[in-house]
């Protein structure tokens, strides 16, 4: 037991050490960020329940499997979120088992004990609002006396226990407590009786366990204590993830043309059609359509619309596949300036291919309810079907569907909804 008790002690002395030692710097880090002036310190913990005394026991003398009576009370002051101390005094009575001779043993303790805040240490905040888990440790003295002898025997005491809270309100929570005090230099047996030291005594002598239902009463001016307060994001950290944001943002590329976001001119590129180092698709003559679209165009214009594979058949496909849209900002119902490419094209190809029909389909996201984004999305068909008409496409080749919202992106993402507001075409 020794060789688990003292490190154990060790290592909380040492703790609390270095926080009495850091204290004040600690105090003037956490002012400048009102952190530490945020949450309350000070707790009663208040606890009682079941004990159970280990040998030594005289022959004869035995213990219950376990006895009722014990309480503590403590008074705890927290550093920050993480340590603390307290201050606690303690009362055990215990009587004798079955088949054991009658005795009466009463035990009165005062400690001190390191608190350590392991829910806040391992983030328990980020699954749980309502439990929380404490270690302590520490050393104290107790006063014995049993109705087998006159007088009192002292011990000394090492401490170490876990303490599994719940929180009932932001004033109390409750406590379930498990302690083990370890003792040297007893004198007496714990039935009263004259102990008998062998020639190997390490000097730990007995050992009592507490088991303890209990509350902690928040004392303070603040919402929260320490127990429980999560600070919030300092200034710093905000920005540096602001910062980040921004970068991924930069760094996005919304029409997969090899340019990211921040660098594109035109981030609603035709798919597929080559790009400048701005990202904006190659049209020297200036009339809208991408030089390497209207190539294709030109090569295949005349052919026999009507024959199977006919060469406008390719055209078609690009544009009933999804290559060619109309792109839209946010709750708007007018193209925005990146999509002239996908108009100007469809616009060439109906007037090269006079007996064509199609349906001018339009999208939204999903932010909004559907009968919203189902009306937005019939407003941006036929505002494009409208821009088509003004450029000469006879309005009987145009047939507006509203398709309210598309689902097929994820609506918790603003890049991936910017595809999804748009006007499709399907030639008919």
């Amino acid at each position: 037991m020794k060789k688990i008790v003292l490190p154990l002690l060790l290592l909380s002395l040492t703790t609390a050490g270095l926080q009495a030692q850091d204290l004040q710097q600690s105090t003037t880090t956490e002012t400048s960020t009102n952190v530490n002036n945020e949450f309350n310190k000070w707790s009663i913990d208040v606890n009682g329940g079941l004990n159970r005394a280990t040998k030594p026991f005289a022959e004869g003398y035995s213990f219950p499997k376990f006895s009722l009576f014990h309480a503590d009370l403590g008074f705890r002051y927290m550093f920050n979120t993480k340590f603390g101390i307290k201050l606690a005094g303690g009362f055990d009575r215990f009587t004798e088992g079955d088949n054991s001779l009658p005795y009466e043993s009463n035990i009165v303790n005062v400690n001190l004990q390191g608190y350590a805040n392991l829910g806040r240490i391992m983030d328990f905040q980020t699954w749980t609002q309502r439990l929380n888990l404490l270690g302590h440790l520490g050393v104290g003295v107790s006063q014995f006396t049993s109705d087998r002898f006159a007088g009192e025997d002292h011990l000394g005491n090492f401490i170490i226990g876990m303490t599994a809270q719940y929180k009932l309100a932001n004033r109390v929570s409750l406590n379930l407590d498990f302690t083990m005090l370890n003792n040297f230099r007893h004198n007496r047996t714990w039935d009263g009786s004259e102990l008998n030291r062998g020639a190997n005594d390490d000097g730990f002598n007995s050992t009592l366990y507490n088991a303890t239902i209990g509350l902690s009463i928040y004392l303070g001016k603040h919402e929260e204590h320490a127990d429980w307060f999560v600070p919030e994001k300092s200034d710093e950290l905000l920005d540096i993830e602001k910062r980040i944001g921004d970068l991924e943002t930069m760094m996005n590329d919304s029409d997969k043309d090899g340019v990211p976001d921040y660098l594109d001119a035109e981030p609603n590129t035709i798919a597929g059609v080559a790009v400048d180092s701005k990202g904006r698709t190659i049209d020297k003559n200036g009339n809208g359509v991408p030089d390497e679209l209207e190539s294709l165009f030109e090569n295949q214009k005349g052919t026999d619309n009507a024959a199977a594979g006919g060469g406008s058949a390719d055209l078609a496909d690009l544009i009933n596949g999804g290559y060619v849209n109309v792109y839209f900002d946010f709750n708007q119902d007018q193209p925005n300036a990146q999509s002239v490419s996908g108009i100007n094209f469809l616009i060439k190809y109906l007037k090269a291919n006079p007996t064509v029909s199609s349906d001018v389909i339009g999208y939204s996201d999903e932010v909004g309810s559907n009968e919203y984004n189902k009306a937005l999305s019939t407003r941006r068909a036929q505002n494009v079907k409208q821009i088509l008409i003004d450029s000469g496409i006879d309005g009987s080749r145009l047939n507006i569907v509203g398709n309210g919202e598309d689902t097929s992106v994820n609506k918790n993402s603003n890049y991936a909804r910017k595809v999804v507001r748009r006007v499709t075409f399907m030639l008919k």
